[in-house]
């Protein structure tokens, strides 16, 4: 038996408190990963607040994670004792069903969420099966690349999965924790990068980051003399905005994408979608094949997350950080 040493909630929005369990005999398939460093994402939060009803306590959070192998399957041939490896929103899949069997595993009805059901990264070892387990490339700052995981590949994904032309105008609505890293991709991508921003302290750090240029979100004639012009906006956010007002923004064609869990209902104007062909849409984290694809574009352009680093012992003043709105732009965790 394996003990861990993990840091858990006992009830909704409870204070994290040092916590143990035991992991069985490894499967076949499986990875445990020695824990260096675990990025926090708002979905965290979301969960330990049971935001969306599907929280379990004890709760550990923690699902960008970045560690070493310490222990593989007898059937894992893939990975060694030592790689680094980066772990994000998905621990498993069924590898049976028609998305599984189609590179779609990020969209499997029967996939294992890291921290849904089961204890994540913030502790010493988290268990995965190995299809979710990705080795990190050489080059890449293992101190850093825990927000990819999870931030990063929700962002990048569409790129992909879109086609998204390296001509294209895109709008990025929301420089945070998706938005910053946003940024930095469709620059790197070719586009023509527009920050939606209502805050005067980020605009520098938007341009610095990769736009060529901003727009205050707050200021309807500013948002109306954007009419027209965006072949795709990204939506980070995860408040209720003017969506129609993003709408008229997009080209005929052109596609408002959102990111962000906004959990109330989006009002939209059917007949501006109608007459100009536009498209509201909405994705996932991405497969591990995409995410292998994301890590190399990284390593390729040296793009990596904005990070303020608490040791894990620390961890109930880190989460307060996030919950205050102040961290630029990701949180993570160091093993002490």
């Amino acid at each position: 038996m394996t003990t861990v040493n993990a840091y858990a909630a006992s009830e909704v929005d409870g204070t994290l408190k040092p916590f143990q369990y035991e992991l069985g005999e490894i499967g076949a398939y499986e990875v445990d990963i020695a824990v260096k460093h675990c990025g926090i994402c708002h979905s965290d939060l979301s969960m330990l607040e049971n935001a969306w009803g599907v929280t379990q306590y004890p709760f550990v959070p923690g699902h960008e994670v970045i560690g070493t192998v310490r222990a593989i399957g007898k059937d894992v041939t893939n990975l060694k004792i030592g790689d680094y490896v980066g772990l994000g929103w998905h621990s498993g899949y069924c590898l049976t069903c028609q998305q599984c069997l189609t590179g779609y595993q990020n969209m499997c009805n029967n996939a294992v969420g890291t921290i849904v059901g089961r204890h994540g990264g913030f502790a010493d070892i988290v268990r995965a099966k190995v299809p979710s387990v990705i080795k990190l490339p050489d080059n890449i700052d293992a101190t850093t690349a825990g927000p990819l995981f999870c931030g990063g590949i929700t962002v990048f994904n569409p790129l992909i999965q879109f086609n998204i032309l390296p001509t294209a105008s895109v709008g990025v609505i929301g420089i945070g924790g998706l938005g910053h890293m946003a940024l930095q991709f469709l620059r790197a991508w070719g586009c023509r990068v527009t920050a939606f921003t209502s805050s005067e302290s980020k605009k520098e750090e938007a341009l610095k980051l990769g736009a060529h240029d901003t727009l205050n979100s707050r200021d309807p004639e500013i948002l109306s003399s954007a009419k027209g012009r965006f072949d795709l906006i990204l939506s980070t956010v995860n408040v209720k905005l003017d969506w129609n007002g993003y709408l008229e923004t997009l080209k005929p064609q052109g596609r408002l994408h959102l990111l962000g869990a906004v959990i109330e209902p989006v009002n939209l104007n059917v007949m501006s979608m109608i007459f100009g062909q536009k498209s509201v849409s909405g994705s996932p984290v991405g497969s591990p094949a995409i995410i292998a694809q994301m890590l190399e574009f990284c390593q390729l352009h040296n793009i990596k997350p904005v990070t303020e680093h608490f040791p894990m012992s620390q961890v109930n003043q880190a989460m307060a950080r996030l919950k205050s709105g102040k961290a630029r732009y990701r949180i993570i965790l160091d093993q002490d």
